[in-house]
């Protein structure tokens, strides 16, 4: 591994599964009330354990599974698994049927903001200035308050306006300590990692102090930070994370393929290699956040494109829960405009219609191709070709390499290659000289320098 980059030695093969549970278990869209019974929930999760095997996925991401107010992002008890959900010994049961699996958990921590309901800013609204977690958020009182009684609220920053999300003060000692102590209970639990959400939002130096504490205890524990914009790799660095999103990587991917424009891609090939010096980006073309990578793409066609970049290029890649099938949906920007990107599952895989089958095996076929070569996570990318409708582009790791060819073009093209052919379009098939013709709208990999394993992946 790069001297470089800090990561647990396990995240190399890890292929994670990506679930927002309070949508893919049908919850509740708002948080119980005291007088309601438990539901039990996670089970559900637990019946699609073997699906995470079947996909070739190695790792359950899940979303918010914390007490709170709505969607899950708008915490009230770090601790406490959301009643929606189930309880603690459901949390347990479904960390088990994970790791008897082999299957690795990470959590989703929303540390960058609370919602009002959550004590310590309930202790606020009912104490007033003199509350001992005052000093745990960013608050403004009224000016020339003489002295304060109840009913006299602050004015406080939130997250990114929406006034329910109240942001923490990343300078408390006491928000350091709650964060700390959140992150080792549930990684005592038996979590293996955590994605931390809205990373960006919070100070760098916070980070590090927080990461450097909990490798105190849990030294192998995967630390992947939400990263939008910005420098991802000072981020990582400076943070002490493992890794961040890669959404540059991300729109550059939907967009080249839509605008038929792979200068786009290449640039952003170029950039994703230079974060490997110090990184590995966490990979991914769908999630609970953006519009379904099917919904996106304009020519259908170019949906299979977008899979063999997920699973050939460097980096920790994940799938978002639905995608596998070629899952629907657009997010908008209104109350609710996430739901149609966080719909509720049925009981079991089986009970999923037929017709997302072909994206199904073409996933499970692509990331059979990854497990196969497994050195690709930490491999190095570079563009051989381009044009507006072609790239071929090589990840390779010493004499290893995988090379890859993708068209968006109406007219067949010749691509070299190079190696053995080990996957391709069902239009596509080697030439002569180690050539590939490439089929109007087609993609094709090859190998070099090592045996492939399972021989070809062609359809």
């Amino acid at each position: 591994m790069n001297a470089a980059r800090r990561e647990p030695a396990w995240i190399a093969d890890a292929i994670w599964w990506h679930v927002y549970p309070l949508g893919f278990t049908g919850a509740e869209r708002a948080g119980l009330a005291p007088t309601e019974p438990t539901r039990h929930r996670l089970p559900h999760v637990v019946d699609w354990l073997d699906h995470v095997l079947e996909l070739g996925a190695s790792g359950l991401l899940l979303g918010p599974v914390f007490e709170s107010e709505h969607h899950g992002y708008d915490t009230v008890d770090h601790l406490m698994i959301d009643r929606r959900l189930g309880t603690d010994e459901d949390f347990d049961a479904l960390i088990a049927a994970a790791h008897e699996r082999g299957i690795r958990v990470m959590l989703d921590g929303v540390f960058n903001h609370v919602g009002r309901s959550h004590p310590a800013f309930a202790a606020v609204l009912a104490q007033g200035p003199a509350a001992t977690t005052a000093d745990w958020f960013r608050l403004r009182w009224p000016d020339g308050l003489d002295g304060w009684e109840p009913g006299i609220e602050p004015d406080y920053d939130d997250f990114e306006g929406h006034h329910a999300l109240v942001a923490l003060d990343h300078r408390s000692p006491a928000v350091a300590d709650h964060v700390v102590e959140v992150m080792r209970h549930w990684l005592d639990r038996g979590a293996d990692g955590w994605r931390l959400d809205a990373a960006y939002a919070v100070p760098t130096e916070f980070w590090a102090d927080v990461s450097a504490r909990v490798r105190e205890t849990h030294p192998d524990a995967y630390l992947m930070g939400e990263v939008i914009h910005g420098d991802y790799a000072a981020f990582a660095r400076d943070g002490r994370l493992d890794s961040v999103t890669q959404y540059e990587l991300w729109k550059a991917v939907w967009s080249s393929l839509n605008d038929r424009n792979f200068h786009e891609l290449a640039h952003a090939f170029g950039r994703h290699d230079a974060m490997l010096d110090t990184f590995v980006p966490f990979t991914f073309i769908g999630n609970h956040d953006v519009t379904r990578i099917a919904s996106r793409l304009t020519d259908h066609r170019h949906l299979e494109h977008a899979i063999v970049l997920l699973a050939t290029l460097p980096g920790t890649p994940a799938i978002y829960a639905g995608d596998e099938h070629g899952f629907h949906g657009v997010k908008v920007d209104r109350g609710g405009g996430d739901d149609a990107v966080r719909p509720a599952f049925p009981p079991l895989p089986g009970d999923l219609s037929p017709v997302g089958l072909p994206v199904l095996r073409h996933h499970q076929a692509m990331l059979g191709l990854r497990r196969r070569h497994p050195w690709l996570h930490g491999a190095r990318v570079e563009v051989l070709e381009v044009t507006n409708e072609l790239i071929v582009y090589r990840c390779a790791d010493g004499a290893r390499a995988l090379t890859v060819a993708l068209s968006t073009s109406d007219e067949p093209a010749t691509a070299a290659l190079g190696g053995t052919v080990v996957a391709a379009d069902a239009m596509s098939a080697p030439v002569a000289s180690a050539g590939v013709r490439v089929a109007p709208h087609g993609w094709c990999v090859a190998v070099s320098g090592i045996a492939d394993g399972q021989g070809s992946a062609a359809r």
